[in-house]
């Protein structure tokens, strides 16, 4: 096999793990927004509040990994992030297997995309207003 086909190959798997990544933030980004109505804050530092708290968390507790509640805001993300994680887990089993890297390769990439479907891209003038 000469080098340039072997490049050609690899190219190829790492397209299609790409898009197997991609198939399953949107599964994830669409399971929120039917399900979760902590995305709808009315201002963009509230939206991002709460997703970095909550997907973070979810992250965490996808990972096994320890939670820090020593706030009260941790506490109530912690309290959407637990859902969140189990209703993952029960819907989408193939998290199961996930190795704890490509876990955090997938919620990095669904919180960026929750991050512009909520406040980057949304279309809601009020998100920006001052007033508030």
């Amino acid at each position: 096999m000469s080098f340039r086909h072997r490049i050609s190959l690899l190219q190829m798997l790492c397209e299609e793990s790409n898009m197997e990544m991609k198939e399953k933030i949107a599964a994830l980004e669409n399971y929120i927004m039917q399900r979760c109505l902590w995305q709808f804050h009315s201002r963009a530092w509230d939206r991002e509040t709460q997703n970095t708290g909550i997907l973070g968390i979810t992250r965490q507790l996808l990972c096994g990994e320890e939670v820090d509640l020593s706030t009260p805001a941790q506490k109530c993300f912690w309290v959407d992030a637990a859902c969140l994680a189990d209703g993952f887990r029960s819907k989408f089993p193939w998290i199961n297997e996930m190795s704890l890297p490509e876990i955090n390769e997938m919620m990095d990439g669904l919180k960026a995309r929750i991050d512009y479907v909520t406040i980057h891209g949304s279309l809601n003038e009020e998100l920006s207003v001052k007033l508030y």
